[in-house]
């Protein structure tokens, strides 16, 4: 028996059967990296030594060798052999558990039993594999991951990629996380900032790797679309629009089982209100990606302020915006209204202790101050106060009652000094139950027909972004082809949006989302059922370029395509819709991280001289939220004719970015663009754009693009204000 196994070919002929199964001759032969004529002779020799002591055995229908149950045992106690020789050189093990350990190559069984499912009789060979490797280079101090490496590693040399992917370690390199660092102190961000970053990144390779489709994960890698808030795809909805009359007349109730946090009785006053909304929008952030957006703040928090001195108002505001500047990361939209909708003057109003306390139509000028209120306490701040994000919220009677006129003025007068402030325009019949957040998001009667259903205590699930530049590039610029391209990456786009609704239903079932599924009714807080699932896109106007030679300002051809390419769009997402049964909304919100990730894949893939895009060689973007890009020189009406053809073709969200140049505006001259506006083209949503920077050293607002404060002459202290 010793002499049998005393060869260290003869052991490498039983170990191969073990690992591998039963092997013919040519196969052995070939796994020895022996010649079949030279070395025929000296490996017969070997085979028949094996044979008489009965270690191996052939099989006469397969003409195969495999494992007698003594040839199993001699290759185990060989291996007890080793590793009683290799115990005077321990291995130790940093564990994943911040302990050391000896090496124990069970913990490699367990692990791939429990993680990939691998079975029994493979992982323990796996394992014998790994330890083996280990043992060879002699190291003497291990790391999980650098195990889970060799593992990987033996798993790709069998072929098993389908173990190895299920066996990834998720996380970030060194490199990377003090790359992090870097970032966000050079952004001037804090540390949670890192914390979430890293986080994000962790979740959003778990999800590329293990929930979304392959082809999805690879659509997004590749850059022929974008999944917006990838680190939360499988934990949060996007955006949301609460209703506070929920909170004002039953107060906060968290009196569901398992839950600590303290209930509060509804607000009995206007102090109590604001308070009880900054919890709400506190609360609400750590189970929300994106912005939370407060509607019709004014007209509900009306009838709390009745009997109040403005100066009353004026303070508890700005100890509002204050608190919710530092407490509601993730950012809170206000709704403004600057006249009272017709549609809530003869709701229920409620006030102090959640009573009904008549009709909001009895609280017109308690709106008006409390709008007044929050547009002047904004203007004193020496920086411009980017969060909360304001919405002004205009309506036809806007222009014709004097009170409401002077709101309308205040809050021009507002963007014209600070900026950030963002316009809804709600004259056109279709915009009467419109509501907007600042990323343009836009909500109305046209799921269920019912405002109430609609629009309030609802959201967007998230958006998928297409490149329609790339889709253009593969077709070869075949227009039929292109089309084909973009049905296909639609039908991506709406899978992954169907897994994140269903993802998200069910961490709702787990009771992950706590605040958003409350119920103090039949219904939850958070209606899921009515989220919007949002297909964006990038690179309207970029592809229209590269396929007719001109964008759309400069040609009937190309505006007659860009319009074409987003009927075709419509109608592919609206048949989703109705074979799914589901919110399916086309939009052109975007960002500049997706929009500049997008375009800088397609120029790696195919060079300068084919990838049209906005910006330099250094920050490559393609146009997005706006359908048309503003160059400086194009006339303000052309740009607003051109916007107002497609803002009708994106019900899910649209943003006109209307540029006033370098150097200050008077409050006259915009709002006479407004009225123009709104009297003349069918721009939903929109903004002013003023080229500021705030100088932190000399707390001034200046005109420009600057990069020296002529002020002070300070260099770092300038940061660029541009909505």
């Amino acid at each position: 028996m010793i002499k049998a196994v005393s060869s260290p070919l003869r052991l490498k002929i039983l170990t191969f059967l073990l690992e591998k199964g039963p092997l013919s001759y040519t196969e052995i032969i070939n796994l020895l990296h022996l010649s079949p004529v030279r070395d025929a002779g000296r490996f017969a020799y070997h085979l028949k030594q094996l044979l008489r002591m009965d270690l191996i055995e052939p099989d006469v229908e397969t003409k195969k060798y495999h494992l007698t149950e003594l040839g199993r045992k001699v290759v185990d106690f060989v291996d007890e052999l080793e590793e009683a020789a290799y115990e005077k050189r321990r291995i130790l093990v940093r564990t994943s558990r911040l302990a050391i350990e000896d090496f124990n190559r069970n913990k490699i069984v367990e692990s791939l039993i429990k993680e990939a499912n691998v079975p029994v009789d493979l992982a323990q060979k796996i394992a014998r594999e790994t330890e083996k490797r280990l043992q060879e280079i002699g190291i003497k101090y291990l790391t999980a991951p650098l195990i889970r490496e060799f593992v990987n590693a033996v798993l790709l040399e069998r072929g098993l990629e389908e173990y190895r992917h299920k066996l990834t370690r998720l996380g970030l390199p060194v490199y990377e996380v003090t790359s992090h660092i870097k970032r966000m102190s050079e952004a001037g961000l804090d540390v949670e900032a890192i914390h979430r970053a890293a986080g994000n990144a962790v979740v959003a390779e778990y999800t590329l790797l293990n929930v979304l489709p392959r082809d999805v994960a690879d659509a997004h890698l590749s850059g022929a679309l974008h999944l917006n808030n990838l680190g939360c795809w499988i934990l949060k909805p996007d955006e949301f629009l609460h209703d506070v009359r929920y909170f004002l007349k039953g107060g906060l109730d968290f009196e569901g089982p398992g839950s600590m946090l303290l209930s509060s009785p509804p607000p009995k006053s206007f102090k109590s209100a604001l308070s009880m909304i900054i919890e709400v929008g506190r609360l609400a952030s750590a189970e929300l990606s994106g912005r939370q957006t407060i509607d019709y703040f004014n007209v509900f928090l009306a009838p709390f302020a009745k009997g109040l001195r403005p100066e009353e108002v004026k303070e508890q505001i700005r100890l509002f915006l204050m608190e919710v500047n530092h407490v509601i990361p993730n950012g809170v939209c206000l709704g403004v209204e600057m006249a009272m909708p017709d549609f809530l003057a003869e709701s229920e109003a409620y006030g102090p202790n959640g009573g009904e306390v008549g009709k909001y139509s009895e609280f017109i000028n308690e709106s008006c101050m409390l709008g007044s209120a929050l547009i002047e306490v904004m203007e004193e701040q020496a920086k411009p106060v980017v969060n909360p994000r304001l919405i002004a919220k205009i309506r036809p009677e806007a222009f014709k009652d004097q009170a409401y006129q002077s709101l309308l003025s205040s809050v021009h007068d507002l963007a014209a000094k600070k900026g950030m402030v963002y316009f809804a325009n709600l004259c056109p019949k279709n915009q009467v139950f419109a509501s907007y957040t600042a990323t343009g998001l836009r909500f109305a009667d046209d799921w269920k027909g019912d405002w109430d259903l609609d629009v309030v205590r609802t959201g967007d699930i998230d958006r998928v972004t297409l490149n329609i530049p790339r889709a253009l590039y593969e077709s070869g610029e075949d227009r039929k082809v292109f089309f084909e391209n973009l049905y296909d990456r639609m039908e991506l786009a709406v899978r992954a949006l169907e897994m994140k609704y269903l993802t998200i239903r069910q961490r709702t079932k787990e009771g992950l989302l706590p605040f958003l599924t409350q119920r103090k009714e039949r219904d939850p807080y958070y209606r899921l059922e009515g989220t919007v699932r949002l297909i964006g896109f990038v690179g309207l106007d970029e592809t229209t370029r590269s396929l007719v030679g001109k964008g759309m300002r400069e040609s009937k051809e190309a505006l007659d395509f860009a319009e074409e390419t987003l009927k075709n769009l419509s109608k592919v997402i609206q048949s989703y819709a109705d074979k799914h049964e589901a919110r399916y909304a086309l939009s052109s919100i975007s960002d500049i991280q997706s929009s500049e990730r997008l375009a800088t894949l397609d120029v790696e893939r195919y060079g300068w001289a084919k990838v049209k895009v906005q910006g330099d060689r250094k920050r490559p973007y393609y146009t997005y939220s706006a359908v048309v890009p503003q160059a400086d020189e194009m006339p303000l009406r052309e740009y607003l004719s051109l916007e107002g053809r497609f803002h009708k073709m994106l019900p899910g969200g649209h943003l006109s970015v209307i540029s006033m140049g370098s150097v200050e505006v008077k409050a006259e001259e915009i709002l006479s663009t407004t009225e123009e506006i709104v009297n003349a083209y069918p721009i939903g949503f929109y903004t002013y754009r003023t080229e500021m920077v705030y100088c932190y050293g000399c707390r001034k607002i200046l005109y420009g693009d600057l990069s020296k404060c002529p002020a002070c002459g300070s260099i770092d202290t300038l940061v660029h204000l541009n909505p």
